[in-house]
């Protein structure tokens, strides 16, 4: 029957469509490979560069589209369920999955029902546990959910061994539509004759092919794996740690071998706080020839900051004895994974580049401010607007000594206008900057920025060029900078938006 065959096609259809994205996303998450692939000659245009900043993106597009036609592939087996009982065949017992007419539970969908129910139970824990508001509220549900991805590409080699829909091997002996011996008629013996059945119809069950679309992708995927955990067995050895207004640590640390440019994160694993959950954080300072170390800046929100802050700054006990004596700090063991490649690399690679911060946000673009202090060249930057946006008057000291300090080497080399900095800040209360940091006195404004005007200002001192616009805050700010960068075009003038997000 038609419905039969529309049942069919469509499980078929959908099943190559869920193959096909269940490889794919997995290539997003090749950090190391992606971040590779961006350094090398292979990828000379600024284009393909920022397509590679959308892997996180890509990644969501394929995990939505693996729920959507999972929804499609299961709607047309129960439809084939129903098909297959109501239309029981007589004239060929092989292809009927029930074994008698009327049957609603057929034992040859056994593996892949029971298989198939348990990989859309998993695809719910991970898609639902996936949204913003489980991730703010408890990042682990959101950590332990997702690696469920390695049950689910087990049960789903599985889901195909059934066997449930099955295709005619001997067409041609058995041609659609041929008499057997019991359906000849003598009126029409002749024509019967011409169209009767060489032999009976054979049927044999579609030969598994999820495993050759997911093998390949998975294959690379384990071994980045691999390769990232030997890269990462060596705990760093921390330096320093210091504690900054408003809730902000800074982390300085040291690792063999350790090398990364200016824009890079890495990922941070404390087996003291959690052995299975890593976290993301920009480098604002980069090893270098002159200093080995690195550095991260992180802001104590959530449980799991605030555990690894308590490790790192362990409150004074009370009960102890004062002894006198110096007594070693003793840091928690810590594990790095990285550096990954983020849009902010590209800072470098514009004539003119804008970076606005957002708080915290202000992480990916410390390291580019100091490499432009370590007097970094090579690159093609001309000029460089910087735009910072704070509730706090004290959340500018996390960086103000390394503004002063780039503030004045710039003026010492005649090259003033070659770094455009802007302060906000929304609080008005306590606005007294210390003499230490007057150069940043003259940049500090009250309030919100001016966006439209502030395009409009670049666009007329930088006409006829390609301005990069870099944003890492929030996503007010975001779909903001985002909006004017599509539809300004003052004086010629181009704008590249390019938002940070860790994969």
């Amino acid at each position: 029957p038609n419905n039969m065959c529309l049942g069919m096609c469509i499980s078929r259809a959908s099943a190559s469509v869920l193959n096909l994205n269940c490889s794919l996303v997995l290539l997003p998450m090749c950090r190391s490979l992606l971040t590779f692939v961006r350094g090398t000659h292979a990828v000379s245009s600024r284009e393909t560069r920022r397509l590679l900043d959308k892997s996180k993106t890509f990644h969501v597009a394929c995990g939505v589209s693996i729920c959507i036609f999972s929804v499609v592939h299961v709607s047309a087996h129960l439809v084939n369920v129903v098909n297959f009982s109501v239309s029981y065949s007589d004239d060929f017992p092989a292809l009927n999955l029930a074994r008698y007419k009327g049957e609603v539970r057929p034992k040859a969908f056994a593996l892949p029902g029971v298989t198939g129910l348990f990989l859309v139970l998993i695809l719910f824990l991970m898609f639902t546990s996936s949204s913003y508001c489980v991730r703010l509220f408890n990042y682990e549900i959101f950590w332990y959910t997702h690696n469920l991805f390695i049950v689910f590409y087990i049960i789903l080699m599985v889901h195909m061994v059934g066997g449930a829909l099955k295709y005619q091997t001997n067409i041609e002996a058995h041609p659609p539509g041929c008499l057997t011996a019991n359906q000849s008629s003598t009126s029409q013996r002749r024509e019967d004759e011409e169209r009767r059945c060489g032999e009976e119809a054979h049927f044999q069950p579609h030969y598994p092919q999820t495993w050759l679309w997911v093998s390949g992708p998975l294959c690379l995927y384990c071994a980045e794996r691999f390769y990232r955990y030997i890269r990462s067995s060596d705990p760093v050895t921390i330096v320093t740690v210091i504690r900054h207004p408003c809730d902000v640590v800074e982390l300085r640390m040291l690792k063999k071998n350790f090398k990364a440019r200016p824009g890079q994160y890495v990922v941070l694993n404390c087996p003291g706080v959690s052995s299975f959950e890593n976290h993301p954080f920009t480098l604002t300072t980069c090893p270098t020839e002159k200093k080995e170390t690195f550095g991260i800046h992180l802001r104590v929100v959530g449980d799991w900051t605030e555990r690894f802050t308590q490790m790192l700054l362990p409150q004074p006990r009370m009960d102890l004895e004062i002894l006198p004596m110096v007594q070693q700090r003793r840091y928690p063991k810590l594990y790095i994974d990285g550096p990954f490649g983020s849009p902010s690399e590209e800072v470098f690679n514009y004539d003119v580049s804008v970076c606005v911060a957002g708080g915290i946000g202000v992480t990916p673009f410390a390291c580019v401010l100091h490499a432009l202090l370590d007097g970094w060249t090579g690159f093609r930057l001309q000029r460089l607007y910087f735009v910072w946006v704070c509730r706090e008057l004290q959340s500018f000291y996390w960086f103000s000594e390394l503004l002063c300090a780039l503030h004045h080497k710039l003026w010492q080399e005649n090259r003033p206008d070659y770094f455009n900095l802007k302060l906000y800040v929304s609080q008005k209360d306590n606005l007294q900057v210390g003499e230490k940091y007057r150069p940043l006195t003259s940049r500090l404004l009250v309030g919100r920025p001016r966006w439209k005007l502030l395009f409009d200002e670049i666009g007329k001192t930088n006409k006829h060029k390609r301005v990069g616009v870099f944003c890492c805050g929030p996503k007010g700010i975001s779909k903001t900078l985002h909006k004017l960068c599509n539809s300004a075009r003052s004086s010629g003038t181009t704008f590249e938006f390019n938002k940070e997000s860790f994969g």
